[in-house]
């Protein structure tokens, strides 16, 4: 029997399931991954993932900021999932077919906690590059702009996704306004007639 232990301490959401994930396709044989995070949150992310890909889990409170979760992973070939049986494996076409755009239209996500808003928004970008779906366009404007700028948090993660065929667009006149138009690093400007439609051609509009 495997065993993988995956450190995810000091790790905000959502790098504790990524890792996880990671760990999980990595598994040669059946086994238990045994994931180390430092608050509840991720707990319950993780046992939620568990959850809903049929893993056995359990979770255990070792100190005030460490806590253990455990899965029991059955390797394909040993043991069928039951999600296995509901959902039989079919083929997946490329996701860039299908519209899907991301709007970001703010260096924050959320209101309210400015510091924690613009977390949220680098925390999004990165789950967005863990997907097995990737958006065909995203959309910059207003300060969203920033994130495709100079010094941006994002801009390893937005350059992956870019690498990987997906078109990133950010408004010229919000460049700009806020006086970024030479700092633009990843991507390429775009007008407003181009992002209305854009917006107007997807299939599926998501705004963080």
């Amino acid at each position: 029997m495997e065993k993988i232990i995956v450190d995810a301490m000091g790790d905000t959401c959502p790098i504790p399931v990524v890792k996880t994930k990671n760990a999980i396709k990595n598994m040669k044989e059946s086994g238990t991954v045994e994931i180390h995070v430092d608050n509840e949150i991720a707990v319950q992310n993780l046992t939620k993932m568990a959850k809903i890909k049929g893993y056995p889990a359990k979770s255990e409170k070792i100190s005030p900021k460490e806590y253990i979760v455990e899965m029991q992973i059955a390797v394909s070939g040993e043991a069928v999932h039951e999600e296995t049986i509901e959902q039989p494996e079919v083929c997946v076409p490329d996701a860039r077919k299908k519209n899907k755009v991301i709007v970001i239209s703010s260096n924050q996500m959320g209101a309210g906690s400015e510091e924690l808003g613009k977390t949220l928004l680098k925390a999004f970008i990165y789950a967005v590059t863990q997907q097995d779906e990737l958006p065909k366009t995203m959309l910059f404007y207003n300060s969203g702009v920033y994130m495709t700028c100079e010094d941006s948090p994002a801009i390893e993660d937005l350059k992956s996704l870019e690498a990987q065929g997906v078109e990133l667009l950010s408004c010229g006149t919000c460049l700009n306004y806020y006086g970024l138009t030479e700092q633009l690093k990843v991507g390429t400007v775009t007008n407003m007639y181009v992002i209305v439609e854009t917006m107007e051609r997807a299939d599926l509009l998501i705004r963080p």
